[in-house]
């Protein structure tokens, strides 16, 4: 229709409605482009399932762009890019700003944590000559999803004498993998006449990490025996070492394209690792800021940001009393001028399930990064909340720089909901709002992102940090 066929009607309609379009109608430039992005995205998911594989992976990328340690005791310039790790698992990334401190950071936070299966501190046992490791999930996971799925070893063990020791096994060509096992359908009545939440127990999911007994008659257990003299073999490990280990079973999975058209990207861990990795990117993109960049890669937001490298411990808050003090610079202003984005990701429509979103105000695959103005559940119980001003001002960012963005709820009123870290970086007077990448199967073992999407995160980042 020309526009002087359009009637008064439709122009009005034109004047004051709106809807976010699909990027691949609108733009398919970024088709290619966004591909290109997101392989080096699939090689960072590859290389990181755990926290500490992500502040290395990180690290590794950080120096090759320049960057050194932080040093509290030096003067920086603007331009200068410098790094702080927080207990190998936890990092801050900065480039210093040409503004005064006194009138804010932009500030990027993303968590590195995943779902997964910790092994217990006492994991290893035998039963019916099988071995196993006793496993503890960690976060919020759908437990059935976990039985018969492929699984590496990720972790680190502290050895008796000091030496540390980083495991990693079923990631090679060539290595073994784990899996916890489940009932056929041939003898799962009893079973199927559970709550899909207890599909499997807790208790149950028992990693199998042998069958084949070590030859002596002499020994009480002796397949458990094999399994333990092959870890010694490999890593010098014995079983009292597991007390002074933190060992992770993850998905083997590697990050794969999905679709024929090879539009999106499904791999574990994408919940928040791909708005680390977008926020990594653009953090190293950036050159000469207005505005001085304060990056997190932050520790245990699936279980409520605890701990001291996570958000809810005062590494963060620390880090900018530290930064104010070199400029020597009340960090009250700091926090009060500062814009920050939680960045997290949000359930992406699901067609299959459309009955736990609300379709207006859900995220949608390939419309871009999505805005979550607040999270929490029920009437927005323990959610940031995010004001007008910082909503218009986050939106004003990305429209100036052409960066396609939309709004999302976690699920419609009632259904359930979450949380981020948005809450604790606000409790410092800091303005923020969460900005992220639609997911779908979020939390499952092997989550789908778009690639569309994931290029505007990083775009959104890049138009953060100018």
């Amino acid at each position: 229709m020309s526009e002087k066929e359009k009637t008064e009607g439709k122009l009005l309609e034109e004047q004051l409605t709106f809807s976010f379009p699909h990027i691949g109608k609108e733009a398919p430039q970024q088709i290619d482009e966004a591909a290109a992005f997101c392989e080096g995205y699939k090689a960072f998911l590859n290389e990181g399932k755990t926290e500490r594989e992500c502040v290395a992976a990180a690290v590794k990328r950080l120096e090759a762009a320049g960057y050194s340690e932080m040093d509290f005791a030096k003067q920086y310039q603007p331009g200068d890019k410098v790094y702080f790790i927080n207990r190998k698992k936890a990092i801050v990334m900065t480039t210093f700003g040409e503004k005064p401190l006194k009138e804010g950071v932009r500030i990027n936070g993303a968590h590195i944590d995943s779902p997964r299966l910790d092994l217990k501190p006492n994991p290893v046992y035998e039963k019916n000559d099988m071995a196993y490791f006793k496993t503890h999930y960690y976060g919020g996971i759908r437990k059935y999803q976990w039985g018969t799925t492929p699984l590496a070893m990720h972790g680190v063990v502290v050895k008796k004498n000091g030496e540390i020791v980083n495991i990693s096994i079923g990631e090679a060509e060539g290595d073994p993998q784990f899996c916890v096992s489940d009932l056929l359908p041939h003898l799962a009545a009893k079973q199927n006449e559970r709550k899909l939440s207890e599909g499997l127990k807790g208790e149950e999911l028992n990693v199998i990490i042998g069958s084949i007994p070590y030859v002596d008659d002499s020994v009480k257990e002796p397949v458990k025996l094999l399994a333990l003299k092959l870890l010694h073999d490999r890593y010098g490990i014995t079983e009292a070492d597991f007390c002074r280990a933190e060992i992770e079973m993850v998905p083997a999975y590697k990050a794969v394209d999905i679709g024929l058209d090879r539009s999106m990207i499904g791999a574990y861990g994408q919940d928040d690792r791909v708005c680390a990795y977008t926020a990594l990117m653009a953090e190293m993109e950036t050159k000469h800021p207005e505005f001085t960049t304060v990056t997190v890669f932050t520790d245990k937001e699936e279980i409520g940001s605890v701990g001291n490298t996570g958000m809810n411990s005062e590494f963060l808050k620390q880090y900018l009393e530290r930064l104010a003090q070199m400029q020597k610079t009340d960090v009250k202003d700091v926090y009060a001028h500062s814009l920050c984005l939680s960045s997290d990701v949000n359930a992406a429509f699901d067609p299959t399930f459309a009955d736990v979103y609300e379709a207006r105000n859900s995220c949608y695959i390939n419309k871009g990064c999505v805005l979550t103005k607040y999270t929490g559940s029920s009437g927005k119980s323990l959610s940031n909340d995010a004001s007008a001003e910082t909503m218009a001002k986050v939106i004003g960012i990305m429209e100036e720089n052409g960066v396609y963005w939309q709004n999302g709820e976690l699920g419609a009123v009632d259904q359930g909901g979450g949380g981020t870290i948005a809450k604790l970086v606000a409790q410092l007077n800091i303005d923020t709002v969460d900005l992220g990448v639609p997911i779908i199967s979020m939390h499952a073992p092997f989550e789908l992102s778009s690639k569309l999407d994931v290029y505007n995160t990083y775009k959104a980042f890049c138009a953060f940090y100018k």
